[in-house]
């Protein structure tokens, strides 16, 4: 077994018996979706098809007559891109996610899967968002560009507003709006303040590791929450209702890194994997959901690394140059060519 495997099943596995134990409390069962799976949630058929369910979600993607600046770029390769309780295992066999590991795919984490969308109550798109045939999308980065540039009233305007981490609205309405549609977050950068508290944002989960769906699945059971196994301390309490959540289609997070950033699927040994940032990653959700897709807050000024990094806090650009966990001048190479071919409009 290689060490990777090693590591993975010694920090991240349940106990067979609470494994066990909380499947039965899903009543998840062997069947899911209609697709066979055997008791180490495993493949039993290698030929699938895209459920008739899952093919009324994508089609309700398409609802506007009008074709989308991006066209060329998203072809007809159009995803859903909330994974759904029912047939994620026939998706994700579907769109070869069954063939990549986390973050890009759900090989060796099928049953994490399972167990965390079992606490969700539903996966769709909020009915307000599918009642419009256009929509109309502002993806709003944290970066400090959005300093006193009273972009708020106009972020508000639109019919989807996409943020991401822990970016907040209060204090900073002025520059970056009140409403917020989407909030893409992963366990360490999800708000767990009530005082950041939205009844009308839809909070949607990135998954990088099996411990991310391990503590989904326990914080939104009431459980106690071990910080082992995260980069940094975790939300320890869960803020939103689970009508609120949704989990990420690995696909999305896979397209971006694979197709548009054209990440190496295997980095040398001596070089730490890069992943895309999250803000590359809501883009590529805003190109699946929406018609027209405008950005906000996605510039920085390499040349000062002492300008303000967000539009919050004291981070310097100097702090994002020492990550070495994303390609900064690949994604800024590409946001280039989606602002040069008009494909968005850059509002900063």
């Amino acid at each position: 077994m290689s060490t990777y495997a090693k590591t993975w099943k010694r920090t991240f596995l349940l106990s067979e018996a609470v494994l066990q134990n909380a499947i039965c409390e899903a009543d998840a069962g062997k069947q899911q979706g209609g697709q066979l799976i055997d008791s180490q949630g495993a493949f039993s058929a290698s030929v699938f098809m895209l459920p008739p369910t899952a093919i009324e979600r994508r089609n309700a993607l398409d609802t506007c007559l009008l074709k989308p600046a991006f066209e060329s770029l998203l072809g007809d390769d159009k995803i859903y891109p909330f994974l759904c309780a029912d047939d994620f295992l026939r998706v994700a066999g579907f769109q070869g996610s069954n063939k990549f590991e986390l973050p890009y795919g759900i090989k060796r984490a099928e049953q994490f899967f399972r167990l965390a969308l079992s606490r969700l109550q539903n996966c769709g798109l909020s009915s307000e968002e599918d009642s419009i045939a256009c929509r109309r999308c502002v993806v709003v980065g944290n970066g400090g560009v959005l300093r006193n540039k009273t972009l708020g009233e106009k972020i508000d305007s639109y019919d989807v507003i996409i943020r991401m981490n822990n970016g907040p609205v209060i204090g900073y309405e002025e520059d970056v709006g009140r409403k917020t549609t989407f909030r893409l977050s992963y366990p360490e950068s999800i708000f767990s303040d009530p005082i950041h508290y939205d009844p009308n944002t839809t909070v949607v989960l990135i998954v990088f590791k099996p411990r991310d769906l391990k503590w989904l699945w326990e914080i939104l059971g009431g459980q106690k929450i071990s910080a082992k196994g995260f980069w940094k301390k975790p939300a320890l309490n869960m803020i939103y209702k689970s009508s609120q959540i949704r989990i990420l289609d690995p696909s999305i997070t896979r397209k971006t890194a694979y197709e548009w950033l054209h990440f190496p699927t295997r980095f040398p040994k001596k070089e730490k994997p890069k992943h895309p940032t999250t803000g590359l990653i809501a883009i590529t959700l805003a190109f699946h959901i929406c018609h027209e897709v405008h950005l906000a807050g996605f510039k920085y000024d390499f040349t000062d690394r002492n300008s303000s990094l967000h539009y919050y806090g004291n981070e310097t650009m100097s702090q994002m140059m020492q990550n070495e966990y994303h390609n900064i001048t690949a994604e800024q190479k590409f946001l280039k060519k989606l602002i040069d071919k008009n494909f968005v409009v850059n509002l900063t």
